[in-house]
């Protein structure tokens, strides 16, 4: 008795043609769809995915995004939206932070939110890993407190000392080992140790649709206005920078402005 296999003499015999599979057919192309779809209504603006990522990368995200989610359950169980909490995550006055819906709260970060106004996150704002917020420099002085509006990403291993208040606008990106100073010094008298002398403040404001690039420093009385490129090193110092300037150096000067349209 013949007991081979009946198999097709060629791909073509057996109906393959070489088409590519039809989305709705490929595990990988569904994946990034639901990915895509369940992001864009998280952040309210859409997301792209490119279709190279590997299925296995794409799900592990997934997987890491599921496992915040249900770390914001935990650490946030009365609270309405819930953050996605990384590991290590450190909050201090936790009623004093409010946050829209979709907001990240990357691996290893700080929350400090003892200030008069609090820490104010808006919809889709990311804390990049390891990045501290700390809105009260010491028990003196309590401080004002951070403004962050929705779709701006703090980057990085990044510092905001909130004390003199800072408030960022919304849509910004903030790179990696960027810093926020907003408190001074006082240092008049040379009879006095400086640390005796006291502190000042007049306060950040970052405005719409920055770009703050790679280890900016960003002084007391900064005044960002809309649609700034902040270069990368560039040290901000007090004082009023127009909107749609590109700024760098040591301390920051104009260098452009960006094109119309």
């Amino acid at each position: 008795m013949d007991q081979s296999l009946d198999l097709p003499a060629t791909p073509a015999a057996a109906g393959y043609t070489g088409a590519p599979v039809p989305a709705a057919r490929d595990p990988r192309a569904r994946l990034r769809q639901w990915v895509m779809d369940r992001a864009t209504r998280l952040r309210g603006r859409p997301l792209d995915i490119d279709e190279g990522i590997a299925a296995g990368y794409l799900a592990s995200v997934v997987l890491e995004r599921g496992v915040m989610a249900a770390r914001g359950v935990v650490r946030f169980p009365l609270r309405s939206p819930r953050p996605f909490v990384g590991r290590g995550v450190r909050l201090r006055s936790k009623r004093q932070l409010a946050m829209g819906s979709g907001v990240t709260l990357g691996h290893g970060s700080l929350v400090d939110a003892t200030s008069r106004d609090g820490v104010r996150l808006g919809d889709g704002v990311s804390v990049g890993r390891n990045t501290r917020i700390e809105c009260t420099g010491s028990l003196a002085t309590l401080g004002v407190g951070l403004v962050v509006g929705p779709g701006t990403g703090l980057g990085t291993d990044n510092l905001y000392g909130c004390a003199g208040g800072v408030r960022i606008g919304a849509d910004t990106i903030v790179g990696n080992y960027v810093s926020f100073h907003s408190e001074d010094h006082v240092f008049s008298r040379r009879d006095v140790p400086i640390r005796d002398q006291g502190v000042t403040h007049q306060g950040i404001e970052v405005g719409d649709g920055c770009w703050i690039g790679s280890r900016v420093t960003v002084l007391d009385g900064a005044r960002i206005g809309d649609g700034c490129v902040i270069a990368a090193g560039a040290v901000v110092v007090a004082g009023e920078y127009a909107p749609y300037g590109v700024y760098g150096g040591v301390p920051a000067r104009l260098i452009s402005r960006r094109p119309e349209g």
